[in-house]
């Protein structure tokens, strides 16, 4: 499955249910808070990944038009620690769509590894276990996104979850 078509489902779920989250937001943003992550989750079981919306800036919560559009997290399986590829490949083509990012190792302890593509406006943490994007999305950004799921978390359109077996 795309990153494209997941989010695009959580958007619109979350669009679905802007009413309630709104009410929320006025009595009890912690609850609202809950409830985004709630049907954020619900979003991501029907691909057989955890999914998670995070609002890094106080005040971030109430921007609703940007639910499901950036700081976004998916974990795909949580007990790799490896990519699938060759770590160089996943640097290689995040050169190739984002031109001049700062794109370096990251997380690299424990026999784990990560790499973070630092862009102007914010950033991408891709480990082998997740996916972290702390940008908005944009027409480079999904594609980047897009290329990853297929290709290091190896999520096919029309299949749910990952092709990988669990690794330790």
């Amino acid at each position: 499955m795309t990153f494209s078509a997941i989010t695009h489902d959580l958007q619109r779920e979350l669009r679905s249910n802007m009413p309630q989250i709104r009410f929320l937001l006025q009595k009890t943003p912690a609850l609202a808070f809950t409830t985004i992550n709630e049907i954020s989750a619900k979003v991501g079981k029907k691909y057989n990944l955890s999914l998670s919306l995070n609002f890094p800036d106080r005040g971030k919560i109430e921007d609703f038009e940007s639910y499901g559009t950036e700081n976004i997290g998916m974990v795909i399986d949580k007990f790799r620690k490896t990519f699938p590829i060759k770590r160089e490949l996943i640097k290689s083509k995040a050169s190739e769509i984002f031109g001049s990012a700062k794109i370096q190792d990251a997380y690299m302890y424990e026999g784990k590894e990560g790499i973070r593509v630092v862009l102007d406006s914010g950033r991408l943490d891709i480990l082998p276990a997740s996916l972290h994007v702390w940008i908005k999305f944009d027409k480079k950004v999904i594609e980047f996104c897009d290329w990853l799921l297929a290709n290091c978390y190896q999520l096919k359109p029309g299949v749910k979850g990952a092709e990988s077996e669990v690794s330790s």
